[in-house]
């Protein structure tokens, strides 16, 4: 069964806090959620609203230099990813991503390759600046009745 595809235009931060809280709401231990789009698309905006949504109170920094920045105190742990530097998917595998339980939030997945998880709920985010963004996502048969989210108004 092929993933099912689908949009949502996202007007404003509000809307991609909602759209974070809904996910927040669904995530379980083990999921992997892969983030693409272009710089300033979105990605890390949405992994902070995530995070909040899940608990989290303090700083949400981008993992850009660190990589893998883990949250392991949330209802569901969650391991914040940005493989941007990554040379080659052969290096994800010194990060020990698919030797935990976290949920993983990968920002730039498409670094992983072919190691990128099948069941990864596959969100990109369009758009830059102040202007809409546009989600477009894939949803493998692991997210059904999962996703697309409803959102709170």
């Amino acid at each position: 069964m092929s993933p099912s595809i689908s949009e949502l235009i996202l007007p404003d931060a509000a809307a991609t806090a909602r759209v974070a809280t809904a996910l927040a709401t669904v995530l379980r231990a083990g999921d992997t959620i892969a983030l693409f789009g272009d710089l300033g698309a979105g990605k890390s905006t949405l992994a902070r609203h995530l995070l909040q949504a899940l608990g989290w109170v303090g700083d949400v920094p981008s993992p850009t230099f660190t990589l893998v920045q883990p949250y392991e105190d949330l209802p569901v742990p969650v391991w914040h990813c940005d493989l941007y530097r990554l040379q080659s998917p052969a290096e994800a595998d010194a990060l020990g991503l698919f030797e935990t339980d976290a949920a993983l939030l990968i920002e730039w997945p498409e670094r992983l390759g072919a190691r990128l998880p099948a069941d990864a709920l596959r969100l990109q985010l369009d758009g830059s600046g102040d202007a809409p963004r546009r989600l477009t996502w894939a949803a493998p048969p692991a997210w059904e009745g999962r996703w697309p989210p409803i959102l709170p108004a």
